[in-house]
C-alpha cells in the first residue's frame, strides 16, 4: 500500500511540474503593454537599459527628449536634447555613459550619468545617424541611412570620438548589433529587407559582408542579440519580432499588439524581459524571452 501511495504521489507531483512548465511556456513571448499609448510620441525609438535596470527611450511626450521608465506605466522626462537635435538609437557603455544617435543634428551625442551632454562624434559625410551598436571594447557602430535615395552607410566610432566610414553604397542601413562574442556585426537594410553579417577583427574592423537573412515583405528596424547569439529583429509593418539563430534559421515570430515596432532592448532582473518601442502608438510593449540579452551581467544591456 505504501508503494502504491508513493506511485500516486509521484505521478501527482509529475503532473504539477508538467502543468507549471506548460504555464511557464505559455507566458513566454506573450506581448503586453509596458507603457501605454501616447505617453511617448509616435517617433518613440531607441530603447536601452542602464546598469540600474532603468529603461530609456527617445521622444517622451515631445520630440527631442529622452524618457525614463522605472517600472510598468512609470515614465517621465529624463532630459531634453539641445535645440536642433532629435534622438533615435541609444546605447550605454561600461561606465553607464549614454550614447545617442542624433539624426537631425547629424551627431552622436554623449550623456554622462550627471546628464552632461556633449557631441562625441560629428562628420559632414553622415546623412543621419540612426541606430547604434556597441562592442565590449566600447567601439560604437552607427547605421546611417539615406532614405531619399534608398542607400546607406556604416560608421565605426572610437571612444575618443574618431569616426571612420566603414561602408558606403549599402541599402537603407537601419538596425545594427554586435554578436555576444564580438566577432560579428549585423546590419540590416530596411527597405531592401536584408540582414548582412560582417566578421569583426580584434580592432573592430569589418570583413566582407555575407547575406545573413532576407525577408519577402515589410520593413526591418532595430535588432538585438540574446546571450546565445540569437538575433531579435523588429519587423516594421508586420507587427512582430522575428528571432533568428546565429546560423540564420528562423526560430520564432513574436506577435505584438501594434503593427510598427521600431527597436528592441533587453532588461528585467534576469535580463530576459524584452522591451519593444511601438511607432504610431507612442507606446512600449514587453514580452519575456527564454534567454537574457547578450550583455546581461557584462557591460550593458
Amino acid at each position: 500500500m505504501q508503494r502504491k501511495h508513493a506511485v500516486v504521489l509521484g505521478t501527482a507531483l509529475s503532473l504539477v511540474v508538467s502543468c507549471a512548465s506548460q504555464q511557464s511556456d505559455t507566458e513566454l513571448y506573450q506581448s503586453q503593454d509596458w507603457v501605454t499609448d501616447g505617453v511617448f510620441t509616435q517617433g518613440v525609438e531607441g530603447p536601452a537599459v542602464n546598469r540600474d535596470g532603468e529603461l530609456f527611450a527617445v521622444n517622451f511626450a515631445r520630440q527631442g527628449t529622452i524618457g525614463q521608465v522605472s517600472g510598468k506605466g512609470k515614465a517621465g522626462l529624463y532630459l531634453s536634447l539641445p535645440q536642433g537635435s532629435t534622438g533615435n538609437g541609444i546605447r550605454f557603455d561600461a561606465q553607464d555613459t549614454m550614447y545617442i544617435a542624433d539624426y537631425t543634428g547629424h551627431n552622436v551625442l554623449k550623456v554622462t550619468p550627471d546628464k552632461t551632454i556633449s557631441v562625441l562624434a560629428h562628420n559632414p559625410q553622415m546623412h543621419q545617424p540612426n541606430d547604434l551598436a556597441i562592442s565590449d571594447k566600447g567601439i560604437l557602430y552607427a547605421s546611417d541611412p539615406d532614405w531619399q535615395n534608398n542607400k546607406g552607410q556604416l560608421w565605426r566610432i572610437l571612444p575618443d570620438g574618431q569616426t571612420q566610414l566603414l561602408r558606403t553604397n549599402m541599402g537603407t542601413t537601419n538596425g545594427i548589433e554586435v554578436s555576444p562574442d564580438n566577432r560579428t556585426l549585423y546590419v540590416n537594410e530596411s527597405v531592401q529587407r536584408r540582414i548582412w553579417a560582417f566578421e569583426l577583427d580584434e580592432q573592430g574592423m569589418i570583413g566582407d559582408p555575407e547575406l545573413f537573412y532576407e525577408f519577402n515583405d515589410h520593413g526591418l528596424d532595430g535588432m538585438r542579440c540574446d546571450e546565445n547569439g540569437n538575433l531579435y529583429v523588429a519587423r516594421y509593418g508586420a507587427g512582430e519580432v522575428v528571432i533568428l539563430s546565429p546560423k540564420g534559421q528562423l526560430l520564432r515570430k513574436v506577435v505584438l499588439k501594434g503593427q510598427y515596432p521600431t527597436n528592441i532592448a533587453f532588461g528585467g532582473k534576469q535580463g530576459k524581459q524584452v522591451f519593444v518601442t511601438m511607432q504610431k502608438r507612442g507606446a512600449i510593449e514587453t514580452f519575456t524571452s527564454e534567454y537574457a540579452g547578450r550583455s546581461f551581467n557584462r557591460h550593458t544591456l
